[in-house]
C-alpha cells in the first residue's frame, strides 16, 4: 500500500549535523501529519517533530533550536536536519506519516512507519 523509506543516518562527531530524509510511496493521495520519532535502547519510543499538511511543526523540548523538520509535498518526502547533535541523540530515527490511501473503493486514512535509520552521536 504505502511505504516510507527512511536514510540518512550514520555515525557523527558530537556537535555534528546529519540530514534524515523519509520518502513515501505507493497509494498515496495526500499526506497529512509527517513525523520523526526515535527509539534509543532500553527506552520508549519518543517523539522527535511532526509537520502537517500546511506546514506547522512540533518539536519535543529537547531538540527545539537545533532540529528543523521539513517536507516537499510533490516529492512525498519529509526532512529533519539534525544540528548540534549531542550523544543523547544517538537513537533510530523512525518516520511516521498518516496517508489518505487510495483504494479501489473509498480512500481510506491509515498511518505508516518507516524501518527506521540509525543515528550514533560519539567521538
Amino acid at each position: 500500500q504505502v511505504q516510507l523509506v527512511e536514510s540518512g543516518g550514520g555515525l557523527v562527531q558530537p556537535g555534528g549535523s546529519l540530514r534524515l530524509s523519509c520518502a513515501a510511496s505507493g497509494s498515496i493521495f495526500s499526506i497529512y501529519t509527517m513525523g520523526w520519532y526515535r527509539q534509543a535502547p532500553g527506552k520508549q519510543r519518543e517523539l522527535v517533530a511532526t509537520i502537517t499538511s500546511s506546514g506547522t511543526t512540533n518539536y519535543a523540548d529537547s531538540v527545539k533550536g537545533r532540529f528543523t523538520i521539513s517536507r516537499d509535498n510533490a516529492k512525498n518526502t519529509g526532512y529533519l536536519q539534525m544540528n548540534s547533535l549531542k550523544p543523547e541523540d544517538t537513537a533510530v530515527y523512525l518516520c511516521n506519516a498518516d496517508v489518505l490511501v487510495k483504494t479501489q473503493g473509498p480512500m481510506t486514512r491509515d498511518n505508516f512507519w518507516g524501518q527506521g535509520t540509525q543515528v550514533t552521536v560519539s567521538s
